[in-house]
């Protein structure tokens, strides 16, 4: 079944952390309903870096139970090479999408630096785009709640410990690039 992905990145302690969340096309719009409902009055996006632990809780435990997966990419990183390494892991990520049939990837912006990411999904891409049914954007995350799962989901493995094991179940994979 085609799948859509939504990315979004984490830095910590020299770990660069892209987090894909894959979503089937069925699930869309009921995830984006429930992703929305958790915004509190006058907000127009979660980021979890900026929530109170105890709101981080209720926030977790909300989108754990929907019907999603997500894919973390790791790699090592300096503030010198942290570019280089997103850039490896967002190939890596767009290789496993093509293997998955996947129609739509969604990546949070980054303003200026967007056109990196371009550069590498049309070089992952290579001869392919016309073959394949994988189209990618870059959207603010005030646009596309779906991006929230993925901020949530790399902020709570970066943190480990008891954040890590709240997303668990969510985590399809791990993968070291």
């Amino acid at each position: 079944m085609p799948v859509h992905a939504f990315i979004d990145e984490s830095v910590r302690d020299q770990r660069y952390l892209l987090c894909m969340t894959l979503v089937a096309p069925a699930r869309l719009a009921p995830s984006r309903r429930e992703l929305n409902a958790l915004l509190l009055p006058g907000a127009r996006e979660l980021h979890f870096k900026k929530e109170k632990e105890p709101r981080r809780r209720q926030l977790i435990d909300r989108i754990v139970a929907l019907d999603v997966v997500t894919v973390v990419y790791v790699g090592s990183c300096t503030r010198k090479t942290e570019e280089e390494t997103r850039q490896k892991c967002l190939e890596r990520a767009v290789f496993d999408l093509l293997a998955k049939n996947a129609h739509r990837l969604v990546l949070d912006s980054r303003d200026h630096r967007d056109v990196l990411d371009r550069k590498t999904m049309q070089r992952a891409l290579g001869y392919r785009p016309s073959k394949t049914e994988l189209t990618y954007e870059h959207l603010n995350s005030t646009a596309e709640p779906l991006l929230w799962i993925s901020d949530a989901v790399g902020w709570c493995f970066g943190a480990g410990g008891h954040w890590s094991r709240r997303t668990g179940r969510l985590i399809e994979a791990v993968v070291s690039v």
